[in-house]
This record gives C-alpha cells, sequence and structure tokens, in this order.
C-alpha cells in the first residue's frame, strides 16, 4: 500500500513515507507480538484471581506467592503497555500529558535529530578525524596505479568533456572568450612589455635573422622587377627633364639600390645593419620609457582590436580549439588521451609511495571537507529538520511502529516477566522479614 504524498507546505513539497508491502509485513509481526504480549497480561491476571481464590479457600501459603507474583506482573505489564503505548498514540484514547509522543513531538524530535547530527557528525574535528583515518589520498592512488582503473578514468573524463563541450553554445563561448581577450587587453599596457621583449631580442642578436631575410628578399624582389623599379623611379621625375635623363637616372638608381641590398646582405657588419640596431634599441628603451611612444602604441592596439576583422579572428578561435579538443577526446590513441592516462598511473604511484604528496593531498581533502561543513552545516541539518517536518503523523507513526513496534512489545513481556519475578522476591522478603 503507497500513501500519498504529503507537503510541508505547497511551495515546498516534501513526501511522506511510503508504506510498503514490506512494512505491512512487519506490522502483521508486530500485530502477533501484541496479541503475546497482551495474552500474558491476561495470563497473569487469571493466576491473579485463582490465587486469591485459592488463598481465601485457605489452599495454603503458596497461594499468596502466587498471588503476589501475579499482582506485580500485571504491574509491570499495565506500565510497560502505557509506556509503549504513549509512545505513538494516547491510551485508551485519554488526553494524558506526555503521550502521543512521535506524532505530536516529530518536529521537535527532528530538530533534535538535525541538532544532534550537525554537532556530532558535521563538526570540522570530527570530519577532519574520519579523514584521516580512512586516507584518502592513498587510496586513491592505489586505484588510480591499476591500469584497467587509468584507463576507466581517462574514457569517463573523455565522454565528460565531449559533452559539456556539446553542451556550450559556440556563439556564446565565442562571445565570452572575444570578451574577455578585448577586456584584458584594454587592461593591460603592452608597450613596456614589447620594449622589454625588443630589449633582449637586439641584445642577443635574434633580430638579425630577420634582417638577414629582409635583405635577401629586398635584393630577389629587385632583381625581379627591375621594370617596376625604373618605371617608378621615371615616373617621379619632372616633367621639363629630357626623357633619356629620366632613364639613365632610373638606370643609376636601381643599380645603387642592387648594390645596396648586396652588400647589407653580404656583409654582418654594414654600417645600414649597425644603425638597424641602434634604432631597435632606441626603440626598445623608447616603448619603456617614453610617454609619448607608450600612448601612440596604446591607441595602435585599441584601433586593432576594434578592427571587425580581429573580433571575428579571436570569436572564431574557439571553433578550431573545440573541434581540435573534441577530436582528441573521441580518438582513443590521440596524445590527449594518452598524456592523460599516463599522468593518472603517474600520479597514483607518487600518492602511494610520497608520504609528503599524499599528506599533502590529505591536507587539501579535509579543508575542502571542513569548508564544506562549517559553511552548509545549517543546510545540511535543515534537510533532516524540514524533511520530517514534511512527513505525516499518522503515516510516520505507523511506518515507525511497523519497524521497532516488535522489539518494543518484547518490552510488555519482559516487563510482565520481570515484574512477577519481582514481585515474587519482595513478598518472600517480605513474609521472611515479618516471619
Amino acid at each position: 500500500m503507497k500513501t500519498a504524498p504529503v507537503t510541508g507546505s505547497d511551495q515546498d513539497p516534501t513526501p511522506a513515507f511510503s508504506y510498503s508491502p514490506a512494512d505491512e509485513g512487519r506490522r502483521r509481526g508486530v500485530r502477533r507480538m501484541k496479541v503475546i504480549a497482551t495474552g500474558l497480561l491476561l495470563v497473569a491476571t487469571a493466576v491473579y484471581a485463582l490465587a486469591r481464590w485459592a488463598e481465601s479457600a485457605g489452599a495454603g501459603a503458596w497461594s499468596g506467592y502466587v498471588a503476589a507474583a501475579a499482582e506485580a506482573g500485571m504491574v509491570g505489564a499495565l506500565a510497560d503497555w502505557f509506556a509503549v503505548t504513549a509512545l505513538f498514540r494516547r491510551p485508551l484514547g485519554l488526553p494524558i500529558p506526555h503521550t502521543a509522543i512521535i506524532p505530536t513531538k516529530k518536529d521537535a524530535l527532528g530538530r533534535t535529530l538535525g541538532d544532534f547530527v550537525g554537532e556530532n557528525f558535521l563538526s570540522p574535528q570530527v570530519v577532519r578525524t574520519r579523514l584521516r583515518k580512512v586516507g584518502i589520498a592513498r587510496r586513491l592512488g592505489a586505484w588510480l596505479e591499476n591500469p584497467e582503473h587509468a584507463d576507466r578514468v581517462t574514457e569517463q573524463g573523455a565522454a565528460a568533456l565531449r559533452g559539456a563541450l556539446t553542451v556550450l553554445r559556440d556563439s556564446d563561448v565565442q562571445a565570452v572568450v572575444g570578451e574577455a581577450i578585448t577586456r584584458r587587453a584594454d587592461a593591460q599596457e603592452i608597450a613596456p612589455g614589447i620594449g622589454k621583449m625588443l630589449e633582449r631580442v637586439v641584445a642577443d642578436g635574434g633580430h638579425r635573422r630577420v634582417v638577414d631575410l629582409v635583405c635577401v628578399r629586398a635584393h630577389d624582389w629587385l632583381v625581379e622587377h627591375s621594370d617596376s623599379v625604373m618605371h617608378a623611379v621615371q615616373g617621379g621625375a619632372p616633367g621639363w627633364t629630357p626623357r633619356f635623363v629620366d632613364r639613365r637616372v632610373g638606370e643609376r638608381v636601381y643599380k645603387e639600390l642592387v648594390r645596396f641590398t648586396a652588400e647589407m646582405r653580404d656583409m654582418p657588419e654594414h654600417p645600414a645593419r649597425e644603425a638597424i640596431d641602434r634604432f631597435l634599441a632606441d626603440f626598445a628603451v623608447e616603448l619603456q620609457s617614453d610617454p609619448d611612444t607608450r600612448a601612440r602604441v596604446e591607441r595602435l592596439k585599441k584601433d586593432l582590436i576594434a578592427r571587425n576583422e580581429v573580433q571575428d579572428l579571436i570569436e572564431s578561435a574557439w571553433g578550431s580549439v573545440r573541434g581540435m579538443i573534441v577530436a582528441a577526446a573521441e580518438d582513443e590513441r590521440s596524445e590527449l588521451r594518452l598524456r592523460a592516462r599516463a599522468s593518472l598511473l603517474s600520479l597514483g604511484a607518487r600518492m602511494t609511495e610520497d608520504p609528503r604528496l599524499t599528506a599533502k593531498i590529505d591536507g587539501w581533502l579535509e579543508d575542502a571537507a571542513t569548508y564544506v561543513v562549517t559553511t552548509y552545516r545549517d543546510e545540511i541539518t535543515a534537510l533532516i529538520t524540514d524533511t520530517i517536518a514534511g512527513w505525516d503523523p499518522e503515516q510516520t507513526t505507523r511506518k515507525i511502529e511497523a519497524n521497532v513496534g516488535r522489539d518494543l512489545q518484547f518490552i510488555r513481556i519482559n516487563g510482565t516477566v520481570v515484574g512477577s519475578l519481582a514481585g515474587l522476591v519482595i513478598y518472600s522478603v517480605s513474609r521472611l522479614l515479618a516471619g
């Protein structure tokens, strides 16, 4: 039989106990024990009546002993019946104070249980002590050392990564990435950093390869485009000069340019190269110290970032990164998964062999668990109290009685037996002292 959910409030529904067929079986067991306990009470009553009748009929001293034992058994049985019944309902329906404890004190019991759990299970010291005894880091390390377990974690991690990337909308991620890069670029001045990097490059001679490449390409280009160079020179000559003069001037300028680029290409100590070195060194200093140069670089940076082409490039980078990550996560032999598996195996070995790493990880786990129980202890205990508060009192009483009522009926049986023995001992002692 199932009970309908009972809600603590319309806004915060809390399901009540479900009364299962197993509970109904337990309840039948409780009823059988009630019959036995009540039967003992009736037996004690009958024995008491017969003993009193026998005593009045002059049966002898033994009848007094039996009557005393039966009388005490009845008292014990009735007292324990009252105590057990008072837990779940009012005895005989009478409004006796401090009865029907479970249905009437259910919410208070829930609060008490919540406080008990919070004080004895969710205290920082208890959590730290328990975690320290468990030794999670060493156990986790031994588990990760197993290649099968490392493969499983790698596979599950790859699946989780693919799932996360699938759920995320590209447009949202692209917008976030673009905004983050733009905001970071706007907030940080780049000129000093570029100046320091350029200064180190010039000091190490790293720029000379670039100069070599430019010289080679410039010379090759001049050789391949002689007509274009001479035409450009002739086109810039005054209109009143004769054509043959313009042609001779163009040829002369072209030859000088070819000679100059060839000398720069072939002479590492060429004065022009030294001039480039000095220019770059001075420019590196200006980037770090000259306010006007730094301001120009900042304006150039802002103009460059504001261009649509740059923003599109930043946003499209996410698509490329996402594609590479998904492909690597799906491929069992990809470098990403192989490295992740190797890292897990290595971590597991270190966690089992390195006491310092083990202690450090255990410390992190203890700190994290302590933070959780310290910060959210009230919410955790409120879950207990609110859940119990939402239970229907009648159904809660039936559920608890079905699960513990059988043991409670043994209390009635024991009360009858122990009461009878106690009454017999008391009556015997009193007769001994009187005799």
